[in-house]
């Protein structure tokens, strides 16, 4: 906006799909007027006359000639209505209009506020029996949240994270958990294209104490904390956030069904390795939350077995810009101890010096020509390295302090899972009772 306010017009361009929540943006940021042009969708994968193609077509948008809304928003003088501003209301009432259960259900589903599956209403007396698992005042600011890094941050409170507990049928003593989850200020709805979201990994002593499950099917549907801690995460993420809405303030092209309930604990009484929180500087008797971004592939295996080298070499190759996150069964951990690997941490520089690539494939992949090849042009390392290094040279994908283990599951099966995800935060849940 600083050009703008200079006097000096500029047009951004965005792919057609784009147009609702490129406008949005320009309105929550006081840029209603905007100037802004549309070019179609795809851009990946297009030759450069097709692409050339754009340029010289219509805008999908507009429908007219696409040069001529960049050459006449990058001529034409800025007017007083371009340099205006927009402020408006962002609050939403606290309570609303009493009426039947089913009217209330349809309310709430017309208003993008559930994830479509039906919700305990959130009435005074519900959130006040929630607001009790906390010791922290309900018009306390918890933390902040938003769809995307360029959109808007949305402040919300402790009342407003107990609302999003009580639809989504959680307890009053999983509430801490929740709250800690929120301040991580990582939302579980990202808007990325490419359908990220967060998972949360619990720690320490409130795992038991409020039953949540660690071993068998603790990654899926089976534990009514489990359920519900995670099932809060993504509501209050769309919630408090500004949305989560499919074509606007949602574009991943595929979705994500983790994004429904994405919360687990670590099963430490079985585990040959030190908990993973205690990894991020807490203490075994501490409760604590881990939160990891991304969540974009998933791939899996059994073992170790005899091969289990050339099976993690490949997984690890998969995913150039997501380092992993290994979830393994007690029966996998205890057998890589068998193997000499006595931790977790001898585990990740196995893996860190086994995550190669050439690097002309390492660059070929999109998010780190996006987000990482910017840092390697500007000269941060270990990026830059990578960048020199000729196509056929092996590059490292990821560095140890990159990469997590956590020990998970009921011993049934000697599984493991890497999932791509970026760890951000490690959130103190006994700060939040």
């Amino acid at each position: 906006m600083a050009l703008e306010e200079a006097g000096v017009p500029t047009v951004a361009v965005h792919t057609h799909v784009f147009a609702r929540l490129a406008r949005a943006t320009a309105l929550a940021n006081g840029m209603p007027r905007t100037r802004q042009a549309f070019v179609p969708q795809p851009i990946v994968d297009r030759s450069p006359a097709e692409l050339r193609a754009y340029i010289e077509g219509i805008d999908p948008v507009s429908r007219r000639p696409f040069m001529q809304e960049v050459i006449e928003g990058l001529t034409q003088p800025l007017s007083a209505e371009d340099l205006k501003g927009v402020s408006f209301e962002r609050s939403t009432p606290r309570l609303l209009a009493a009426d039947t259960h089913d009217a209330l259900q349809q309310l709430f589903v017309d208003n993008n506020w559930t994830d479509f599956l039906p919700i305990i209403l959130p009435t005074e007396e519900r959130v006040a029996a929630m607001l009790a698992g906390t010791s922290h005042a309900p018009d306390e600011v918890v933390g902040r949240l938003s769809p995307t890094s360029f959109r808007e941050e949305w402040e919300f409170t402790v009342e407003k994270v107990a609302v999003n507990a009580v639809m989504a049928g959680a307890r009053p003593e999983y509430l801490p958990v929740i709250l800690a989850i929120a301040a991580s200020g990582i939302t579980a709805r990202s808007s990325s294209t490419t359908s990220m979201t967060s998972i949360a990994v619990v720690n320490g002593p409130i795992r038991n104490q409020i039953g949540m499950n660690c071993g068998i099917g603790a990654m899926g549907p089976h534990n009514h904390a489990n359920a519900t801690i995670g099932r809060a995460y993504s509501l209050l993420s769309q919630n408090l956030q500004g949305g989560s809405v499919a074509g606007e303030t949602y574009m991943g092209t595929l979705g994500n069904g983790l994004a429904y309930s994405p919360c687990f604990a670590e099963n430490e009484e079985r585990s040959p390795w030190q908990p993973l929180h205690v990894g991020k500087g807490f203490k075994a008797e501490d409760s604590a939350v881990s939160v990891f971004f991304g969540a974009r592939y998933t791939q899996e295996g059994y073992g170790p077995r005899e091969t289990w080298q050339e099976k993690m070499r490949r997984c690890l190759s998969a995913g150039a810009h997501f380092p992993p996150l290994l979830i393994l069964d007690p029966i996998v951990a205890r057998g890589f101890a068998d193997h000499g690997i006595t931790t977790s941490q001898q585990l990740i520089d196995w893996c860190a010096a086994n995550a190669l690539l050439p690097a002309r494939e390492y660059w070929d992949d999109q998010w780190v020509q996006t987000l990482l090849r910017p840092l390697a042009v500007a000269g941060v390392e270990p990026y830059a390295t990578r960048l020199a290094a000729r196509d056929d040279e092996i590059v490292a994908m990821f560095e140890a302090r990159e990469i997590h283990a956590g020990v998970v599951g009921g011993e049934t099966q000697g599984a493991w899972k890497m999932i791509g995800a970026r760890h951000m935060r490690t959130v103190s849940i006994d700060a939040w009772r």
